[in-house]
């Protein structure tokens, strides 16, 4: 017989958040259930709709996500890619909401369709703000560039990629986030 888990809603509610990052990351949208996520609390799944709903509202939830972009508007050419690295980097390597966003994304048309409107309303007004033309075209190729860097640092984990510092990853891809966002435009 199990020790009943104390009654706190707040710590309880956030230790769904907590397992369902995990699992949404490592089983991807589809193969999580509400019940794997109860029962890695040691909580009945009827609790995790009751402060959640369904799965969807659950996903939503537990990958929103933040990326705290400076305003780019008068951002000298050469600056954007330093101002910009960083901030990635916190949310790849650092933000498990993210983590769990990009892996199912791969597999989910709910978690592709969240990470586009995150993208969406959160990214792209401050690239597009360093754009001299072309604007969405822009930034929809600094998204796949972004993302693409992210998924293969974190998701595939390929090795050159991923044993980069910081540093050494700035240096490589700091030249074509800037030229993506503000080099000559292909003719």
């Amino acid at each position: 017989m199990r020790t009943p888990r104390p009654r706190h809603a707040a710590q309880t509610r956030a230790d769904i958040l907590t397992a369902a990052r995990r699992r949404f990351a490592a089983d991807g949208y589809e193969r999580t259930t509400l019940r794997a996520i109860a029962a890695d609390v040691g909580i009945d799944a009827a609790l995790v709709s009751r402060y959640f709903g369904n799965k969807q509202d659950l996903f939503a939830t537990a990958t929103e996500f933040r990326i705290n972009l400076p305003d780019m508007a008068h951002v000298e050419r050469e600056d954007i890619a330093g101002m910009l690295l960083p901030q990635y980097f916190a949310v790849w390597e650092d933000d498990q909401s993210f983590l769990a966003l990009l892996r199912a994304s791969g597999t989910s048309q709910v978690a592709a369709d969240t990470l586009n409107r995150t993208l969406a309303n959160h990214v792209a007004p401050s690239l597009r703000a360093a754009t001299p033309d072309n604007h969405l075209k822009r930034v929809a190729l600094t998204d796949a560039f972004v993302i693409g860097l992210a998924m293969t640092r974190t998701v595939l984990a390929n090795t050159p990629v991923a044993d980069l510092s910081r540093e050494e990853l700035s240096r490589w891809a700091g030249p074509v986030l800037t030229q993506l966002l503000t080099g000559p435009a292909p003719s």
